[in-house]
């Protein structure tokens, strides 16, 4: 693809940037304010984007290739204007052209707002995946909500999370196409009518789903992909003759009633009334996706039988799994296929990724409840259950009730299971997870299918985490290796440069400029001030008691009581991040987040430990905040109990930005391992049969404690109220969950062996030459973990793309 780097690139760029300021931004440029600046070129940029996304589209209407429609509730995309720019390599010429335009191209990417369409990993890999489709040159289409006020604006009020919501919209979002047409039309609730031989949907209410594409760019080629965000709207907006009797409110009732839909994601589901909103939220999701890819694949076929070679329909875990459903309600009662072929079309071209071994993120619905939402669909899931139970049977080796779609005992529909019956694969996402999946939590079905279960580890976008959140460590690549690693993203060739004492400094100049420029984010978000030569110790992801943010904090207590008791030991100076969301019905993962700000406030504050040890909690974890913190840490806590993090993604990011990994033997933790060696892991903690084990035999928490002094009085120190002497009780619960509610995730039984990991990090610290070494060692070996190895995987293995490129 050819790439404009002369001073006519620049023109026609500063030409386009006035064109785009003074006749659809619609101000001079002695009117324009910065923002006016940000919409201009952000304009002029999505240009370069929509003409090489038409061009594309006019190959594919000769080449008919497969496409990949990958349907997630969340998709954590960056801000737009700094990926556009690298991805068609204009960033330079762009940055001129606005300087000698008098606005700054930096100031102009601060300013963007992020789009708040997802929280965690979930959504951050959803995200990674369609840009690395495009990159690799697939044709693919992310399916997702348009979520008006994303999930929350984390907040802090004296520690307390506080929820606001995040009015990302509030300013013109200039790479977003809005596509009015074609509209499709959401059916809920109602009745359904069978006669001749026919099922008819009667719904109580209808919803349009309105389609916002945006365009995802590879880098430097010519595939453009696009991210479609469905919203909400009624089919009426008003009736105008309740409105004309003085009834305001009511008459507007429907809009606001439909547009609740996409309002927020992940609504709270504590009450009756937010777990019916969220299944809203997901039928909504699955029937305008799934109705818009059959749209698509008629224009241009008249037939069903070629629909497995043309389409494949990805769920990004469970919250899509009403999507195969939706899928064999339109060809039945639409399109008057038999039930038989509808079944083998829906499996043929539907594929699933399980994201969590836990029960409750399953998803299991009340049968009630759905009959309420999307009564049809019930039925045809109830319809597939039946026909599953009479397979098995007549099978000894295989439990009926563990297979069941639909529980007769709790008149529930489990999701997970739907969504295996309903997939030709189903994968893990690490070597770990993928062999639990198959041997523990879908064991019944492996009987049923051996081949149906298979792995694809996770990975990362090297466009996103490394090549724009870390420019000069790429810079320093570069001069030593080339360019050519970024085509194959092969790193390999850095390992001789570990005992390299010239790129050693190099490297660390590096490390130091990301730890400055963290510093400034920490400042303006936080007002703290933090030390650059200290060990940067980072914990950042969903706030959650399985990812044990707990076990970080009482460590970082114990530290804190020992270098009062002994000050002469060495103890290197250390600032420990913790970032994260808890949900927002999820008390006690806010209690945790108020128990670390109480204890880094007490030890911040102590004049005898303070110039070595602060412990922060960053607020409103995103993508932006990530990008200057992953660059920045020394060390990456991925931490939780073995056999409870799928695969995780954080750890990549960090580990491929130089940090060394203190983490247990879990996820994909054990593959990074594998990858780097020893040599940039600190491994502690039981292994997965210690937790069976300990699970089987009867787990006693209160045994770790009396063993062990230093947790013992960290834990009494918590519970009277040392960190909180205004309300002494306040972190009582956290206490008793962990002594008398069985301390479900183990914290207490991995307390000891984390200290002594704790202090093995303390120690490679003290050689400066060895934790260099071995930072530049864990970089050159996290090739591996691409994205784009990943969606080669996925394509040849899964969606049956072959290998694309």
């Amino acid at each position: 693809m050819q790439k404009f780097t002369d001073q006519d690139e620049v023109q026609r760029l500063r030409q386009e940037l006035v064109h785009e300021l003074t006749r659809n931004v619609g101000v001079s440029q002695h009117e324009a304010t910065p923002r006016d600046w940000l919409q201009a070129t952000s304009l002029a940029i999505r240009g370069r984007v929509v003409d090489r996304f038409h061009q594309m589209n006019a190959r594919l209407r000769e080449s008919k290739n497969k496409q990949v429609c990958y349907l997630s509730m969340e998709f954590l995309v960056a801000k737009q204007l700094d990926g556009a720019l690298m991805a068609t390599g204009l960033r330079d010429e762009c940055a001129k052209a606005l300087s000698q335009l008098g606005a700054s191209l930096e100031d102009l990417i601060e300013l963007e707002s992020e789009p708040a369409l997802g929280n965690g990993g979930l959504g951050r890999l959803a995200a990674c995946f369609l840009e690395s489709m495009a990159c690799r040159g697939l044709h693919g289409i992310g399916y997702g909500l348009r979520y008006e006020y994303g999930m929350f604006r984390q907040e802090f009020a004296d520690g307390w999370q506080v929820e606001q919501p995040d009015d990302w919209l509030n300013h013109r979002n200039a790479w977003e196409l809005d596509r009015p047409e074609p509209a499709f039309v959401v059916g809920f609730g109602g009745h359904v009518e069978h006669r001749d031989y026919r099922a008819i949907w009667h719904p109580a209410e209808r919803v349009i789903a309105v389609a916002h594409d945006l365009l995802v760019p590879g880098y430097r080629n010519d595939t453009v992909n696009t991210l479609r965000l469905w919203s909400a709207r009624p089919v009426a907006a008003l009736d105008f003759s309740t409105f004309s009797r003085g009834n305001y409110l009511e008459a507007v009732s429907a809009k606001i009633r439909s547009k609740t839909v996409t309002r927020l994601l992940y609504p709270d589901d504590s009450t009756p009334e937010g777990r019916e909103l969220r299944l809203r939220q997901e039928h909504f999701f699955a029937s305008a996706s799934v109705q818009d890819l059959v749209t698509r694949y008629l224009k241009d076929h008249s037939d069903w039988d070629h629909l497995p070679e043309k389409v494949a329909i990805h769920l990004n875990d469970t919250h899509p799994a009403l999507a195969p459903a939706e899928l064999v309600r339109l060809l039945v009662d639409e399109h008057r296929q038999p039930w038989d072929k509808a079944l083998e079309l829906t499996r043929a071209v539907f594929s699933y990724t399980n994201h969590t071994l836990m029960p409750e993120a399953l998803e299991v619905w009340q049968s009630e409840l759905m009959r309420r939402v999307a009564p049809r669909h019930l039925e045809i899931i109830e319809e597939i259950n039946r026909q599953l139970l009479r397979s098995v049977a007549a099978r000894s080796d295989v439990r009926p009730e563990s297979v069941a779609v639909v529980s007769e005992n709790t008149a529930a529909v489990n999701m997970g299971r739907f969504s295996v019956v309903m997939s030709h694969k189903v994968n893990g996402v690490s070597e770990l997870h993928s062999r639990l999946v198959r041997d523990s939590l879908f064991s019944e079905f492996s009987k049923l299918q051996p081949d149906l279960f298979c792995n694809v580890t996770n990975g990362i976008s090297p466009r996103l985490w490394l090549f724009q959140s870390n420019p000069e460590l790429c810079a320093l690549i570069d001069r030593r290796l080339g360019a050519r690693w970024r085509e194959a993203f092969d790193l390999s060739g850095l390992a001789p440069l570990a005992d390299d004492p010239t790129f050693h400094a190099e490297f660390t100049a590096v490390k130091r400029a990301a730890k400055l420029r963290l510093a400034k984010v920490i400042a303006a978000r936080t007002g703290a001030e933090i030390a650059i030569d200290a060990l940067i110790d980072v914990q950042a992801k969903r706030i959650h008691e399985y990812k044990r943010q707990l076990l970080n904090i009482l460590s970082v207590i114990a530290r804190w009581n020992a270098m009062k008791a002994d000050p002469d030991a060495y103890w290197p100076r250390r600032v420990v991040l913790i970032a994260g969301k808890a949900a927002s019905s999820y008390w006690l993962a806010k209690l945790i987040i108020k128990l670390s700000h109480d204890v880094g406030r007490r030890i911040n504050n102590d004049p005898e430990t303070s110039d070595r040890l602060q412990l922060h909690f960053l607020p409103n974890y995103n993508v932006s905040l990530a990008e200057r913190l992953m660059p920045a840490a020394d060390l990456s806590q991925q931490i939780s109990l073995a056999g409870t993090e799928a695969s995780g993604t954080g750890n990549m990011k960090l580990a491929l930005n130089g940090a060394i990994t203190l983490c247990t033997r879990d996820g994909a933790n054990i593959e990074i391992a594998k990858a780097i060696g020893e040599g940039g892991i600190v491994p502690f903690g039981l292994e997965i049969e210690d937790v069976a084990r300990l699970q089987r035999d009867g787990y006693a928490p209160m045994s770790f404690v009396s063993s062990n002094e230093p947790l013992r009085t960290v834990l009494e120190q918590i519970a009277r109220g040392d960190f909180s002497p205004e309300d002494p009780h306040r972190f009582e619960p956290i206490v008793d969950s962990l002594i008398n509610r069985g301390d479900r995730y183990m914290v207490l039984a991995d307390f000891a062996d984390y200290w002594r990991a704790q202090r093995a990090v303390d120690a490679l610290w003290a050689d400066q030459e060895a934790w260099t070494r071995q930072t530049i060692n864990s970089v050159a070996h996290m090739g591996h973990f691409s994205a784009d190895r990943a969606i080669d995987e996925y394509a040849r293995d899964i969606w049956r793309c072959g290998d694309p490129q």
